[in-house]
């Protein structure tokens, strides 16, 4: 080889503090760090290692998903291994093709923001079914209380804490922007009676959700309305956005909050979910071009600045970072156990690609969210339509944490 492999290797285990090993296409181990390696990146061809060189971390996992590269040992303390690293910070040719990305899968228009939507949303209820919480599959950061065991646990737990949040009452109308399966609309009302519109614009989704609201008797209770979210049609008591704003895009950002602003009534409380970064960074080139086309994570300060200008008041904000963590862990663990049930589903559509991608997108994220280091967090702002007033709201947070 024409540049020092262990020098190199050297370097990266010293920023990242574990060992590992890799492999040449030749054949020829390197091993670095004390111990037994954590992982082992065993390349293939000499392509996938122009790819590292020439592309960076995008590199080495589009050779990933191409079976040109494999990784033996624990995929997720490689991935992080590779952000501690600094392998994940953009190349001038991988920032000239996310902007080339972004601007070709913008959401400015109604139908390519669908296009992006089901192109992740709509693998279907059967697909989505086998890893997500049971029965109310929310595919959004659970919320990881002491002592809470489980997924459906933790998906509960946030559901209650939104509604909290917000006051939920009771006979309110509620509209949920981007309802997934429905499971808010579903826990709101059989905890609460609130009455429930989802709004989505995932084909898919919405025709399944139709389906099961009349399965459970609930078609006076809960609606669901396929539109985008731009699409305002009338005004409610409550406003929650659970995992939205991250697909609204850096061009569409504050027609999508004040969308939210005005779905609201004057004096209502309303609730955005998202993720978001700490300064205003760049979005990822993986997650965009093999997850989430058209996606966009905006910075907290762009979020806030935009909702001002809407008129409305941000009432608190919460950082769930590390729940994220503990959700996606879970994802993932299911995910791999079910692969041979998803497969099954769909030869075609799930196979081996489709997996390593989607086992990159969970241990990756997980790793991300779980980094002390890292600048991608999860919010939650609660928000009023107005200032709110002793009258409208509690004076303390005694109604979230003295339960």
């Amino acid at each position: 080889m024409l540049f020092p492999v262990q020098k190199l290797i050297d370097s990266l285990q010293a920023r990242c503090g574990m060992s590992f090993a890799i492999q040449l296409p030749d054949g020829k181990p390197y091993r670095t760090g004390p111990g037994e390696p954590v992982f082992r990146v065993l390349f293939r061809t000499d392509a996938a290692l122009l790819q590292a060189f020439s592309r960076g971390h995008l590199g080495l996992l589009e050779s990933y998903f191409d079976q040109s590269l494999d990784v033996e040992g624990d995929l997720g303390a490689a991935l992080a291994a590779g952000m501690l690293s600094g392998l994940d910070m953009p190349k001038t040719l991988i920032t000239a093709e996310n902007s080339i990305h972004e601007l070709r899968n913008s959401n400015r228009s109604p139908s390519q923001a669908k296009a992006n939507a089901r192109a992740h949303y709509g693998l279907g209820a059967g697909f989505y079914r086998l890893w997500l919480d049971d029965p109310l599959m929310m595919y959004t950061c659970g919320y990881w209380p002491e002592g809470t065991q489980t997924l459906e646990q933790a998906q509960h737990a946030k559901i209650d804490h939104v509604c909290h949040k917000i006051q939920l009452a009771r006979g309110e109308r509620c509209i949920d922007i981007g309802c997934g399966f429905g499971g808010f609309l579903f826990r709101a009302w059989e905890t609460l009676g609130v009455l429930g519109t989802g709004l989505n614009t995932t084909t898919e989704q919405v025709d399944w959700l139709r389906d099961e609201i009349t399965r459970r008797g609930l078609t006076d209770r809960i609606k669901v309305r396929e539109a985008d979210f731009r699409d305002v049609d009338a005004q409610y008591d409550k406003v929650v956005s659970i995992g939205v704003l991250e697909h609204a895009g850096r061009d569409q950002l504050s027609e999508v909050v004040r969308a939210h602003a005005d779905f609201l009534k004057p004096g209502g409380l309303g609730m955005l979910h998202f993720i978001g970064h700490i300064g205003q960074r760049e979005t990822d080139l993986f997650i965009r071009k093999h997850v989430f086309p058209g996606g966009w994570i905006p910075a907290l300060s762009e979020v806030i600045v935009a909702m001002e200008r809407c008129g409305l008041e941000v009432v608190d904000v919460e950082n769930l970072r590390r729940h994220y963590a503990l959700t996606l862990d879970v994802w993932a663990e299911r995910f791999e156990k079910q692969w041979a049930v998803i497969q099954a589903l769909d030869p075609q559509r799930f196979d081996e690609r489709f997996y390593r991608v989607w086992r990159v997108y969970l241990r990756g994220c997980a790793e991300m969210f779980r980094s002390s280091a890292g600048y991608t967090h999860l919010f939650q702002i609660v928000f009023s339509k107005g200032n709110i007033t002793r009258v409208n709201y509690p004076m303390s947070r005694a109604h979230l944490y003295g339960r």
